[in-house]
């Protein structure tokens, strides 16, 4: 089933794990907006810096670390997403506790690895 998810920390930069994410999940059929500091592409998905109203959002996949995520609390909540996955290096208590707060589900995990054993 195809899970519309949110790149948040997307990079085109090819040693990034959030550019091999976008390239994994596109690769899987799941619908993706990749969201970075600077825009670019990853191979035919663009990378935006704007912060898209998106409807029916299903994940958010994070590749910031905490301190970067600060500013993107208002509009992670905005997109009502089922629940976000703190990707290694990217675990935050505090996001946490407010997305469970709001009804999202937090997981700490690895969207590459999720998507290589089928538990995406």
């Amino acid at each position: 089933m195809a899970k519309k998810t949110v790149v948040l920390g997307a990079s085109q930069n090819p040693s990034r794990y959030s550019f091999l994410a976008v390239q994994r999940l596109k690769a899987h059929q799941h619908p993706i907006v990749a969201i970075g500091k600077k825009e670019g592409m990853v191979g035919d998905q663009a990378i935006i810096k704007d912060h898209p109203v998106i409807d029916d959002v299903d994940t958010i996949t994070l590749y910031l670390n905490p301190q970067n995520q600060k500013p993107y609390y208002d509009y992670i909540l905005s997109l009502h997403p089922k629940r976000i996955i703190f990707n290694p290096g990217t675990e935050n208590d505090e996001l946490a506790a407010i997305a469970t707060k709001n009804g999202i589900q937090p997981l700490e995990a690895c969207t590459l690895v999720m998507l290589s054993t089928g538990q995406y």
